[in-house]
């Protein structure tokens, strides 16, 4: 679901892995950077920012930071990042950030994860790139629940 109106991306899918490996996919950098691609440079811990080479077909030439906010094993991770950051030459510096939260839940009556994807913090974007932004990270997340579907079903 999403909603431009509250400038929220809310994104949900049922993987069919246990929590703890959807855990470990969400919270190692390394296991982070194969499903979502990128290749990041340090680990996660609260308060720390890792930054890295997105390594996406089309957009290898663009780096990646992100500031991690909250770890809660098995339950909760978030971070806040630029999106959209595409333009080599423009200084996104000064920009606020976009809040990235995922939450796990066991699924009752099932085997797997719910994985709850929400996105948010697009209406404090500099005018000229919010609805791009917006427009263009609800897409991705879509491709990044199948990402991590993927690489979760393989182990």
């Amino acid at each position: 679901m999403t909603n431009p109106e509250n400038d929220r991306i809310e994104r949900k899918i049922v993987l069919s892995a246990p929590r703890a490996r959807v855990w470990r996919a969400l919270s190692d950098a390394a296991e982070f950077g194969q499903w979502f691609r990128v290749r990041l440079e340090g680990a996660f811990h609260e308060g720390t920012t890792v930054v890295g080479q997105i390594t996406y077909p089309g957009y290898e030439h663009l780096g990646f930071e992100m500031q991690v906010v909250e770890l809660v094993p098995e339950r909760y991770f978030s971070y806040r990042w630029r999106p959209n950051a595409i333009d080599p030459n423009r200084d996104y510096s000064a920009e606020p950030m976009t809040l990235v939260e995922f939450t796990l839940e066991d699924v009752p009556g099932a085997k797997g994860t719910l994985l709850t994807i929400v996105e948010s913090g697009f209406s404090r974007l500099p005018a000229d790139r919010r609805a791009e932004a917006f427009r263009s990270n609800d897409g991705g997340w879509a491709e990044q629940l199948k990402n991590i579907e993927r690489h979760v079903g393989q182990s």
